[in-house]
């Protein structure tokens, strides 16, 4: 008697969706498709529209899955704290998931994970001190220098080690009569004493001193 063949788990959103980010990670957004969606899973791409209806809610999904992996701020603590840390974790998580930042400033974001996240964000700055448009003033501000500065990291064109090499080459086309403050700044990175880098604990910590003064008078 021939054995039987061995029955596939049925199909479920939350596969689809797992499939989905571990395509979007690995090949980025281009190569997402209903189609290639459907060899991964070695099901027909029709099928996966019982569980994602389209493309635009497979991307809302994948929004969620994200954000749900972002850090919630906690309601009533040291609202430094928590809006350090959380542009610390967004930084981190977006850095793993390099498709997503475009997706979230991008689109309408407004399934449950997402709205549990500017909830307690709003209600971290309310219980600590900050009028409602302040308080939405300052997330944002935050947010944008968060995402900014994520896309910058993950789009600029050279890698930490090339920016001596790079400095020299383009220190004759920024000469010291013309570009003082630009040949200096080359200067300094060519002698070492500065790296070049940006760091997003330094921004966070300017935008925070701010946002505190604002907080006191008010």
């Amino acid at each position: 008697m021939a054995p039987k063949a061995k029955k596939r788990a049925p199909l479920t959103t939350e596969k689809v969706l797992t499939a989905a980010l571990r395509m979007a990670d690995k090949k980025g957004l281009d190569a997402l498709s209903m189609r290639n969606l459907g060899q991964a899973l070695k099901v027909e791409a029709m099928s996966i529209y019982n569980h994602v209806p389209g493309k635009e809610a497979l991307l809302d999904g994948l929004v969620e899955r994200v954000v749900g992996e972002l850090e919630l701020p906690e309601v009533g603590g040291d609202w430094r704290v928590a809006m350090r840390g959380r542009a610390m974790t967004a930084h981190r998580v977006l850095m793993r998931h390099p498709w997503a930042t475009m997706l979230l400033v991008s689109r309408m974001n407004i399934g449950p994970n997402m709205l549990r996240y500017i909830d307690r964000t709003v209600g971290c700055l309310r219980e600590a001190g900050f009028s409602w448009a302040m308080a939405d003033h300052a997330w944002n501000t935050l947010d944008a220098f968060t995402y900014g500065f994520t896309l910058q990291r993950l789009n600029f064109p050279l890698e930490p080690q090339q920016y001596i090499p790079a400095a020299r080459q383009f220190l004759p086309m920024i000469p010291a009569d013309q570009f003082p403050y630009m040949n200096g700044l080359s200067q300094e990175i060519i002698a070492g004493r500065h790296d070049g880098l940006q760091h997003l604990e330094l921004g966070l910590e300017l935008l925070l001193n701010g946002l505190e003064q604002v907080r006191k008078r008010r």
